[in-house]
């Protein structure tokens, strides 16, 4: 009988704005609950294998998180592991690797090392992770088996989770010594510059899985890096697993030749879709004759962390003199104007305020408005979540052709449901504004056009407009090197 302790924590921590992440933010679920969010599929239903689940702690992307908050979800796995310890043979954790903790600094670093401190060098630790995580040698040698999802935006996240718990499965029924190789790039990205439908990364993707049907190679996986955080870890990422201990020397070749073959193509990454300044991305919005059409507002991109709070492309429509197309904005995220307009009768007229005011970019609109609709936001199934994320109200603006999807949090809208769960039709609507940065493929394939409007706010695409003071220098595109 092999016993597995499976535990997840994930969370995008932008340091850049105003809120913090504590339990209120974070959909925490225990045991059986747990497992139905983790997308582990079957790996572990025959008869051979036991797994104890602990808990399933998804943040999602939000602020730097609080201690407290932290230490909650941290002691709840570490105690696990120390209960368990003597019946298990083996660990999976489902990490981020873009979480950042007040006083601490990575929470996924910190959990991984408490983890290996309680159970010795040599216990059998393996970790899925997401491609727009920060490494470091410690923590990628904390684990021992370490494989990041490579698509992006993330179809690839079951498939990930399962192939992890499956190596882990065989290192457990197989013991042997394996060491993960870690490279690091001078090289910082942003998720936007890193599509997997696009060179270069297409081509990373297809060697790195060239590399992996070497029988010597047990995973290889190149970590773009997450840049909403000003951190010494900050920037590109390589991780080549060898199969055993003697294969640890090909490994390495194999991590300095997946090196070059990224830095040789630093040139290459690049925007993708279109992208274009605030007034022109509406401009061309409105000039199409096919709908919907998806503006993202990317200084605002909810799925980096952003608060969705934004204002500033609302004011640009309704600023419009005149307005023939019907506009759907999904989302604003205004807590106070989300629950007092759930007090209202759905018919209702009234006056509100838009806008958090936390920022310029937030600045509140004075809107007169009809509720359409009451209702809750529903999850990101491409992320394993399912159930009530949040209130939301939708809203028809007064004498404009414009409705409003506002929410009491800054979850994202990228799948049809999700805008389903808004009370409303897609295919009603000339143009669909959200708020991400690369658009998600159900709206990419709904879209007559899709538009990466270069927005300001906590998520501003052009890296050289980051105010980085911590990260390895030089740093290409920072740096002319």
């Amino acid at each position: 009988m092999k016993t597995i302790l499976v535990a997840k924590f994930v969370l995008e921590a932008n340091e850049h704005v105003p809120m913090k992440c504590c339990h209120k933010n974070v959909a925490i679920s225990y045991g059986q609950k747990a497992l139905s969010h983790m997308q582990m599929g079957d790996v572990f239903d025959d008869p051979d294998s036991r797994v104890i689940p602990v808990i399933c702690a998804d943040a999602a992307c939000s602020g730097v998180m609080t201690r407290s908050c932290f230490d909650f979800i941290e002691q709840a796995v570490l105690a696990a592991v120390s209960e368990h310890l003597k019946e298990l043979d083996g660990i999976y954790l489902h990490l981020h690797g873009a979480s950042y903790v007040e006083g601490i600094g990575s929470g996924d670093h910190h959990m991984v090392a408490a983890i290996r401190e309680l159970v010795g060098p040599y216990f059998p630790v393996a970790v899925s992770c997401d491609p727009h995580g920060n490494l470091t040698e410690a923590y990628v040698h904390n684990t021992t088996f370490l494989r990041s999802y490579r698509e992006s935006p993330h179809t690839d996240i079951a498939a990930t989770v399962q192939r992890t718990c499956r190596t882990l499965l065989d290192l457990i029924s197989r013991p042997r010594s394996v060491t993960p190789v870690y490279r690091k790039l001078p090289l910082i990205l942003g998720g936007e510059q890193s599509v997997s439908a696009d060179e270069p990364v297409r081509s990373i993707n297809r060697y790195m899985d060239d590399l992996e049907k070497d029988p010597r190679i047990l995973s290889a996986s190149w970590h773009v890096g997450y840049l909403r955080h000003d951190c010494p870890e900050a920037g590109c990422g390589i991780v080549v697993v060898p199969n055993d201990a003697a294969s640890r020397a090909y490994a390495e070749e194999a991590a300095d030749r997946l090196a070059s073959f990224i830095w040789e193509r630093r040139h290459e990454f690049h925007y993708t879709g279109i992208t274009a300044a605030p007034e022109e991305a509406l401009q061309m919005a409105l000039s199409c004759d096919g709908k919907p059409v998806f503006l993202t507002d990317s200084g605002d991109n909810v799925t980096s962390g952003a608060m969705g709070a934004n204002t500033s492309l609302l004011r640009q429509v309704l600023a419009l003199p005149e307005l023939s197309k019907r506009f759907l904005f999904a989302a604003v995220n205004d807590p106070a104007a989300c629950h007092f307009l759930l007090t209202q009768p759905i018919g209702t007229t009234t006056n509100i305020t838009l806008g958090m005011g936390a920022d310029a970019h937030s600045a509140p609109i004075p809107l007169t408005v009809t509720v359409r609709y009451k209702g809750t936001q529903e999850g990101t199934h491409m992320y394993g979540e399912h159930g009530d994320y949040g209130d939301l109200v939708t809203v028809s603006a007064a004498g404009k052709p414009i409705d409003i999807a506002i929410t009491d949090n800054n979850h994202s809208f990228v799948e049809k449901h999700q805008i389903d769960a808004c009370g409303v039709a897609w295919d009603d609507y000339d143009v669909i504004i959200v708020k991400q940065g690369y658009i998600h493929p159900e709206l990419k394939e709904k879209g007559a056009l899709s538009i990466m409007a270069l927005t300001d706010g906590a998520t501003p695409q052009n890296t050289r407009l980051i105010p980085f003071k911590r990260i390895m220098r030089p740093m290409y595109p920072l740096d002319d090197i």
